[in-house]
């Protein structure tokens, strides 16, 4: 691992191009890639019925967008909006009737059932006001039902790079969802965005974005599993008990507690959401796997990411490996400096009823399908 400001830090982004009719996703042989849905506003976040309505968190228009495919062809025959006058939606839940939504101000609930493009009845507050802390800074707010279905779990980034911030910031929080009542179940994660549970073990996993200003190789972003009162490092400490120039020296107790993550990935990738495989038509050796969006780099003088990968298992434990699993966002010659020249950038993720994989790219605001060739 390099020493801090081995490299500078670079301010590079992505060069924004428009998707040419020949581009789309590029996927593994035996796989296919086609258009779900176009034209969106702000593609981010989704949710998937049993039934087959595609939930969209479309954050920068404070909606919550529905799109059905009433033929099942593999692409949206209709556009809805569900819910709108939300502050900056982002996280998604379908659980015992109702669609969880978690925005910049609270969770919300609306109850909902198959067929209907508008909910049954008004919406419902599940938290109080100001229980995912401060609108400021990392603004997804990402939720999780746990297996028993009583706790809805909350993944919140910090207000800033670097900082000691106050909870719930950098946290994971936990919800009773008959009460509202929350409590801080993981802290010390700097931006944890994909939470999702994993379906045979019930570990909760999250997919978290590290520090930037330490170099194009440091902080490595990760995936890990979650303990409950588990401390990942953040401000003091980062892949375990590694210090934090200039902040270690004030929390030395918790630079010990830090606990190592299960998967590094290339700092900077952006990680985003994370999906288990099981119920899906991937091959059997990988119902047991996960896969994780790559939104890519910002803060690296050589670009990575801009792709969706998966996360190996053995005996219900990640590998610490990660393999491409959907490339083709990017255009340009890789290994270079300078910005790439990305059409879409990969955030969220979400099994169809048939098994095939929809990504939801923002830049582009498409939805992408991936399924097995027949």
């Amino acid at each position: 691992m390099p020493k801090p400001f081995a490299t500078e830090s670079a301010g590079n982004p992505p060069n924004i191009v428009r998707r040419q009719a020949d581009w789309r996703p590029k996927v593994p042989a035996g796989y296919q890639a086609n258009l779900f849905a176009s034209g969106l506003n702000h593609a981010r976040w989704l949710a998937v019925a049993p039934s087959g309505e595609v939930f969209l968190a479309e954050a920068r228009f404070d909606q919550v967008t529905l799109l059905i495919d009433k033929d099942r062809d593999g692409r949206a025959d209709s556009k809805h909006v569900f819910a709108d006058g939300h502050n900056t939606p982002h996280g998604l839940a379908l659980h015992g009737g109702f669609l969880y939504v978690a925005d910049l101000d609270r969770i919300w609930r609306y109850p909902w059932g198959p067929g209907e493009t508008r909910p049954t009845g008004p919406r419902q507050a599940v938290t109080r006001a100001g229980a995912l802390g401060a609108p400021h800074g990392h603004w997804t707010r990402n939720i999780a039902i746990g297996p028993q279905g009583k706790f809805v779990y909350a993944a919140i980034g910090s207000m800033g790079n670097i900082a000691v911030e106050p909870a719930p910031h950098a946290t994971i929080k936990r919800f009773d969802l008959a009460s509202g009542i929350g409590t801080v179940f993981a802290s010390g994660l700097r931006n944890p965005i994909g939470i999702a549970f994993h379906p045979d073990t019930g570990t909760l996993y999250t997919s978290v974005n590290e520090r930037d200003g330490l170099g194009d190789e440091l902080v490595p972003d990760f995936f890990t599993s979650v303990r409950k009162g588990g401390f990942y490092g953040w401000p003091y400490a980062y892949i375990g008990p590694t210090p934090q120039p200039r902040f270690a020296n004030r929390r030395p107790d918790l630079v010990k507690r830090t606990i190592v993550p299960d998967v590094l990935f290339q700092s900077h990738s952006a990680p985003m959401a994370v999906l288990f495989a099981k119920g899906g038509d991937f091959p059997p050796d990988w119902q047991d796997d996960a896969f994780v969006a790559f939104r890519g780099s910002w803060n690296a003088a050589v670009p990575r990411g801009y792709k969706v990968v998966r996360v190996p298992f053995e005996n219900g434990r990640p590998t610490g490996a990660y393999i491409n699993f959907v490339t083709g966002f990017r255009v340009d010659k890789r290994g270079r400096s300078g910005p790439a020249s990305v059409w879409g950038r990969p955030v969220g993720l979400a099994l169809l009823p048939d098994g095939s994989l929809l990504i939801a790219a923002d830049s582009v605001h498409e939805l992408w399908r991936i399924s097995r060739r027949r």
